[in-house]
């Protein structure tokens, strides 16, 4: 379990990570691996094993709560507890594994999910526009002060997307 930056982009600014992220390794079980203080961030299975002591922890404590999904996992298991959720992180395994946009655009415009949404992982300065476009508002990169300017790379697009629902033919016309 770590931090995976100390730095974070959110909202389009560099901000400090305080969120830890859990992950499993070695002997650990999702009913058994250890729920360090503080904001955390949690893998889908410790989600569905500890729900009600990871609510109850946030309700008595008043710690926030996170849960990530890896590329294999479905935002639908997690649709009725959305709003337990401070941020829910998608993990990229590969720099080349495209699920995670699939995940976000769900995450975002079927189930509605409006809080922070986070990419990690294998991402890059060259992701980070696109991941951006299909819902992610949150970033944890190795050097966010670089990749943050990527963020503009270009001026304007011309599908609909998460972020963008009209496509630009259509926000021209309404704008004429």
């Amino acid at each position: 379990m770590a931090n995976l930056s100390t730095k974070l982009i959110r909202d389009r600014v560099i901000v400090e990570d305080t969120w830890q992220v859990l992950t499993l390794i070695a002997d650990d079980t999702p009913e058994t691996v250890g729920l360090p203080a503080g904001p955390l961030l949690v893998p889908l299975p410790v989600w569905q094993a500890r729900k009600s002591e990871l609510v109850r922890r946030k309700r008595e404590q008043g710690e926030p709560l996170g849960i990530w999904l890896d590329t294999q996992d479905d935002p639908a298991d997690i649709d009725a507890n959305l709003d337990d959720f401070s941020v829910v992180g998608v993990r990229f395994p590969l720099a080349s594994d495209g699920r995670g946009y699939s995940i976000a655009t769900l995450l975002r415009t079927r189930y509605g999910y409006r809080g922070e949404l986070r990419a990690f992982g294998s991402i890059g300065r060259d992701h980070l526009h696109y991941l951006w476009r299909v819902g992610f508002d949150s970033f944890a990169v190795k050097q966010p002060e670089l990749a943050i300017a990527s963020l503009d790379d270009f001026s304007e697009a011309y599908q609909a997307a998460a972020n963008q629902p009209l496509p630009l033919f259509l926000r021209r016309a309404l704008s004429a």
